[in-house]
């Protein structure tokens, strides 16, 4: 045999011994590429039900303190000055969430201390109001 058949030969074999390692490397670029896809439209989804569920939340508190405000200017002695001021310490937190830095990591510590300041504020008045799309300690699950 010359050199040129062995090399062919050897060429085959290769490419047969190379077979699944290429059909590997095939489908992992494939996979990852839909994988990516799907991954980027999920991400896009669980981002807008999230985004949502904020400004819903958001929406509550701000509609509560717009009314306590009114409230106040209507009968500035309706409320202690100590209930007064953790209303303007939940409107500042509202006007100054990071709506538009989401990866923002003050952002859950913000939420956290308006739902705390809510409580607080709703207890010292002896009123039940209470968020509906926020999750309660009986439906939470891990």
């Amino acid at each position: 045999m010359d050199s040129h058949q062995l090399s062919s030969i050897e060429d085959i074999f290769d490419s047969t011994l190379n077979l699944e390692e290429t059909h590997f490397n095939d489908g992992y670029k494939e996979g990852f590429s839909d994988g990516l896809a799907s991954g980027k439209e999920e991400g896009r989804q669980v981002g807008l039900k999230r985004g949502f569920e904020t400004g819903e939340e958001l929406g509550f508190y701000r509609g509560c303190i717009d009314v306590w405000s009114c409230a106040i200017r209507a009968d500035p002695a309706c409320f202690s000055a100590r209930v007064q001021k953790t209303i303007n310490q939940m409107d500042e937190l509202v006007r100054n969430y990071p709506i538009s830095d989401p990866e923002n990591e003050s952002v859950s510590d913000v939420m956290d201390s308006l739902r705390l300041k809510f409580r607080a504020v709703c207890a010292t008045l002896n009123v039940k109001l209470e968020y509906d799309g926020y999750p309660k300690a009986a439906d939470a699950q891990f």
